[in-house]
Protein backbone atom coordinates (compact mmCIF):
# COMPACT_ATOMS: atom_id res chain seq x y z
CA UNK A 1 0.00 0.00 0.00
CA UNK A 2 1.39 3.40 -0.93
CA UNK A 3 1.82 6.26 1.54
CA UNK A 4 -0.96 8.22 -0.17
CA UNK A 5 -3.35 5.28 0.10
CA UNK A 6 -2.58 4.82 3.80
CA UNK A 7 -3.28 8.51 4.46
CA UNK A 8 -6.68 8.22 2.82
CA UNK A 9 -7.56 5.30 5.09
CA UNK A 10 -6.33 7.24 8.13
CA UNK A 11 -8.43 10.30 7.26
CA UNK A 12 -11.57 8.25 6.68
CA UNK A 13 -11.15 5.94 9.66
CA UNK A 14 -10.18 7.64 12.89
CA UNK A 15 -8.90 6.09 16.09
CA UNK A 16 -11.19 7.43 18.81
CA UNK A 17 -10.74 7.17 22.59
CA UNK A 18 -13.95 7.55 24.59
CA UNK A 19 -14.16 9.21 28.00
CA UNK A 20 -17.48 8.73 29.80
CA UNK A 21 -18.33 8.33 33.49
CA UNK A 22 -20.49 5.23 33.22
CA UNK A 23 -20.35 2.02 31.20
CA UNK A 24 -23.80 2.42 29.59
CA UNK A 25 -22.88 5.85 28.21
CA UNK A 26 -19.47 4.56 27.04
CA UNK A 27 -21.19 1.70 25.20
CA UNK A 28 -23.67 4.07 23.51
CA UNK A 29 -20.83 6.35 22.39
CA UNK A 30 -18.76 3.34 21.27
CA UNK A 31 -21.68 2.22 19.08
CA UNK A 32 -21.93 5.72 17.53
CA UNK A 33 -18.20 5.76 16.81
CA UNK A 34 -18.23 2.29 15.22
CA UNK A 35 -21.32 3.17 13.14
CA UNK A 36 -19.31 6.10 11.79
CA UNK A 37 -16.67 3.66 10.54
CA UNK A 38 -14.06 4.49 13.16
CA UNK A 39 -11.99 2.39 15.53
CA UNK A 40 -12.39 2.70 19.30
CA UNK A 41 -9.06 2.58 21.14
CA UNK A 42 -8.67 2.25 24.88
CA UNK A 43 -5.32 4.04 25.10
CA UNK A 44 -5.51 7.82 24.54
CA UNK A 45 -1.90 7.78 23.34
CA UNK A 46 -3.03 5.95 20.20
CA UNK A 47 -6.13 8.09 19.56
CA UNK A 48 -6.52 10.61 16.75
CA UNK A 49 -9.50 12.19 18.52
CA UNK A 50 -11.04 12.03 21.99
CA UNK A 51 -14.83 11.79 22.41
CA UNK A 52 -15.67 13.03 25.90
CA UNK A 53 -18.98 12.94 27.73
CA UNK A 54 -18.66 16.35 29.37
CA UNK A 55 -15.52 18.46 29.55
CA UNK A 56 -12.23 16.68 28.85
CA UNK A 57 -9.34 16.95 31.31
CA UNK A 58 -7.64 20.34 31.01
CA UNK A 59 -4.37 18.55 30.27
CA UNK A 60 -5.77 16.92 27.09
CA UNK A 61 -3.90 18.14 24.00
CA UNK A 62 -5.51 15.94 21.36
CA UNK A 63 -8.49 17.18 19.36
CA UNK A 64 -11.55 16.54 21.50
CA UNK A 65 -15.29 16.54 20.94
CA UNK A 66 -17.03 17.27 24.25
CA UNK A 67 -20.69 16.27 24.52
CA UNK A 68 -22.50 18.65 26.84
CA UNK A 69 -19.22 20.32 27.70
CA UNK A 70 -18.78 23.91 28.78
CA UNK A 71 -15.05 24.35 28.15
CA UNK A 72 -14.98 26.70 25.17
CA UNK A 73 -11.29 25.86 24.65
CA UNK A 74 -12.27 22.39 23.39
CA UNK A 75 -11.94 21.81 19.65
CA UNK A 76 -15.48 20.47 19.49
CA UNK A 77 -18.56 21.15 21.57
CA UNK A 78 -21.87 19.41 20.93
CA UNK A 79 -25.03 19.08 23.00
CA UNK A 80 -25.07 15.98 25.19
CA UNK A 81 -27.95 14.55 23.13
CA UNK A 82 -26.11 14.83 19.77
CA UNK A 83 -26.92 11.98 17.41
CA UNK A 84 -24.49 9.56 15.75
CA UNK A 85 -24.35 11.59 12.50
CA UNK A 86 -23.50 14.81 14.35
CA UNK A 87 -20.85 13.08 16.44
CA UNK A 88 -19.27 11.51 13.34
CA UNK A 89 -19.18 14.88 11.55
CA UNK A 90 -17.64 16.57 14.60
CA UNK A 91 -14.99 13.85 15.01
CA UNK A 92 -13.97 14.17 11.35
CA UNK A 93 -13.92 17.98 11.55
CA UNK A 94 -11.77 18.29 14.66
CA UNK A 95 -9.41 15.62 13.34
CA UNK A 96 -8.49 17.97 10.47
CA UNK A 97 -8.17 21.03 12.71
CA UNK A 98 -11.61 22.61 12.49
CA UNK A 99 -13.53 23.97 15.46
CA UNK A 100 -17.05 22.61 15.98
CA UNK A 101 -19.86 24.37 17.83
CA UNK A 102 -23.62 23.75 17.90
CA UNK A 103 -25.59 25.84 15.41
CA UNK A 104 -27.51 27.57 18.22
CA UNK A 105 -24.37 28.58 20.13
CA UNK A 106 -25.03 32.26 20.61
CA UNK A 107 -22.92 32.68 23.73
CA UNK A 108 -19.79 31.16 22.24
CA UNK A 109 -17.25 33.43 20.67
CA UNK A 110 -15.14 36.40 21.54
CA UNK A 111 -16.41 39.59 23.09
CA UNK A 112 -15.28 42.86 21.56
CA UNK A 113 -12.92 45.26 23.26
CA UNK A 114 -14.24 48.56 24.61
CA UNK A 115 -14.58 51.27 21.97
CA UNK A 116 -11.89 53.42 23.63
CA UNK A 117 -9.25 50.82 22.74
CA UNK A 118 -9.77 51.05 18.97
CA UNK A 119 -6.64 53.11 18.28
CA UNK A 120 -4.36 50.41 19.67
CA UNK A 121 -6.65 47.58 18.63
CA UNK A 122 -4.65 45.43 16.22
CA UNK A 123 -0.92 44.76 16.15
CA UNK A 124 0.94 45.13 12.84
CA UNK A 125 1.05 41.32 12.46
CA UNK A 126 -2.67 41.04 13.18
CA UNK A 127 -3.28 43.65 10.49
CA UNK A 128 -1.25 41.55 8.03
CA UNK A 129 -3.29 38.47 8.96
CA UNK A 130 -6.55 40.44 8.63
CA UNK A 131 -5.43 41.69 5.21
CA UNK A 132 -4.72 38.12 4.12
CA UNK A 133 -8.14 37.03 5.42
CA UNK A 134 -9.69 39.85 3.38
CA UNK A 135 -7.86 38.47 0.33
CA UNK A 136 -9.57 35.13 0.96
CA UNK A 137 -6.42 33.28 2.03
CA UNK A 138 -6.66 30.09 4.07
CA UNK A 139 -4.66 29.71 7.29
CA UNK A 140 -2.09 27.59 5.43
CA UNK A 141 -1.71 30.22 2.72
CA UNK A 142 -1.36 32.95 5.34
CA UNK A 143 1.35 30.95 7.11
CA UNK A 144 3.30 30.58 3.87
CA UNK A 145 2.72 34.21 2.86
CA UNK A 146 3.92 35.61 6.21
CA UNK A 147 6.52 32.90 6.83
CA UNK A 148 5.03 31.92 10.19
CA UNK A 149 3.69 28.64 11.59
CA UNK A 150 0.10 27.52 11.14
CA UNK A 151 -0.28 27.60 14.94
CA UNK A 152 0.81 31.26 14.99
CA UNK A 153 -1.69 32.09 12.25
CA UNK A 154 -4.50 30.48 14.27
CA UNK A 155 -3.39 32.46 17.32
CA UNK A 156 -3.52 35.74 15.37
CA UNK A 157 -6.87 34.90 13.75
CA UNK A 158 -8.40 34.20 17.17
CA UNK A 159 -6.91 37.42 18.53
CA UNK A 160 -8.37 39.43 15.63
CA UNK A 161 -11.79 37.79 16.18
CA UNK A 162 -11.66 38.57 19.91
CA UNK A 163 -10.57 42.17 19.43
CA UNK A 164 -13.20 42.86 16.77
CA UNK A 165 -15.95 40.85 18.45
CA UNK A 166 -16.29 38.70 15.32
CA UNK A 167 -17.28 35.06 14.97
CA UNK A 168 -16.39 34.53 11.30
CA UNK A 169 -13.71 35.66 8.89
CA UNK A 170 -16.23 37.67 6.87
CA UNK A 171 -17.54 39.38 9.99
CA UNK A 172 -13.99 40.30 11.05
CA UNK A 173 -13.26 41.93 7.68
CA UNK A 174 -16.61 43.74 7.71
CA UNK A 175 -16.17 45.06 11.25
CA UNK A 176 -12.62 46.20 10.52
CA UNK A 177 -13.84 48.05 7.41
CA UNK A 178 -16.64 49.71 9.37
CA UNK A 179 -14.25 50.84 12.09
CA UNK A 180 -11.79 52.13 9.50
CA UNK A 181 -14.55 54.23 7.92
CA UNK A 182 -15.61 55.61 11.33
CA UNK A 183 -12.05 56.59 12.17
CA UNK A 184 -11.25 58.17 8.81
CA UNK A 185 -11.05 61.95 8.89
CA UNK A 186 -12.18 63.74 5.77
CA UNK A 187 -10.63 67.12 5.01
Amino acid sequence: MSVAASKVVTLEQLRVAISAPDSLRRETLRRFVVEGGHIVVSDRDFADVILSDGDPPSSEVRPTVALGGTDHESFGLLPRDANARQIDAALRAVAVGLIVRPSDATDIGFGSMPEGDIDALLTPRELEVLSAIADGDTNKTIARRLNISLHTVKFHVESVFRKLGARTRTEAVTKASERRRKNTITL
